[in-house]
């Protein structure tokens, strides 16, 4: 399953959530020519981002953010800002834009804590906006469990764009996160599972105070469980690539 939109446009222009994606895209633009260079990458890692050894040694805390900023390739940008466009228009929506930016980089940083605590003494580099994002996706369950997602749905040659409720696509995507950071060692290099697990649980903790506000249970309630303005349409809800006959000759 990979999401690929929801059916929940913002009712006004989610300011902060595109300054984020121009952000992250524009330093990755900016970086290319680093790769090509693995003592300038080096350096740069070094620097911004997020080291557990140093954090614990009492250095470089301004990398608990600047991290959030790095990403280490094209596939992993792409699946990062796919994610805050899919999901941060609404949050934004509700929560204002200076409040919505405080929230990310809360959930940035404390993302960033709860990796660095499964390791504190880990020489491993922490880069990449997931942690975030992550976060941004726990406050958007709590707000709009049932808030429609299409999924790219992918089995063997057939490929189905598939509606589904956002409880269950995010929920499978952090019991994976879940599972995977169980077994995780924070030694060795990979995916930082424990970042997107403690993330998304950062988030829905912090969007409690606004989900109370709204009248908790009630707003579930009076909204269905999705944003709460019409939902966008679109004209092909599902496709697929047709099957190939089996010849049964």
């Amino acid at each position: 399953m990979f999401p690929i939109r929801d059916h929940n446009p913002s009712e006004t222009i989610p300011v902060v959530t595109y300054t984020l994606l121009a952000l992250n895209i524009g330093i990755f633009l900016i970086g290319l020519a680093l790769y090509q260079d693995n003592r300038a990458l080096n350096e740069l890692y070094y620097n911004y981002a997020m080291i557990p050894a140093r954090i614990s040694a009492g250095e470089n805390y301004m990398s608990l953010v600047t991290s959030t900023f790095l990403h280490g390739g094209f596939m992993h940008l792409a699946g990062n800002m796919l994610f805050l466009w899919i999901f941060g228009d609404n949050l934004e929506d509700d929560m204002g834009p200076l409040p919505f930016l405080t929230f990310y980089l809360a959930c940035g940083i404390g993302a960033n804590l709860v990796q660095m605590g499964t390791g504190p003494l880990s020489p491993v580099p922490t880069i990449g906006a997931s942690g975030a994002i992550a976060g941004i996706m726990g406050g958007y369950l709590l707000l709009y469990p049932k808030a429609k997602v299409d999924i790219l749905l992918f089995f063997i040659i057939i490929i189905r764009v598939i509606p589904v409720p956002a409880w269950l696509m995010l929920g499978l995507w952090f019991a994976l996160q879940l599972f995977n950071s169980l077994g995780a060692d924070p030694n060795a290099g990979g995916v930082a599972h424990w970042a997107h697990t403690g993330g998304f649980v950062i988030g829905l903790l912090l969007t409690i105070p606004l989900w109370l506000r709204k009248g908790a249970g009630g707003y579930w309630e009076a909204t269905d469980g999705h944003p709460p303005h019409p939902e966008a349409t679109y004209p092909f809800q599902t496709s697929s690539i047709p099957k190939v006959p089996r010849n049964r000759g």
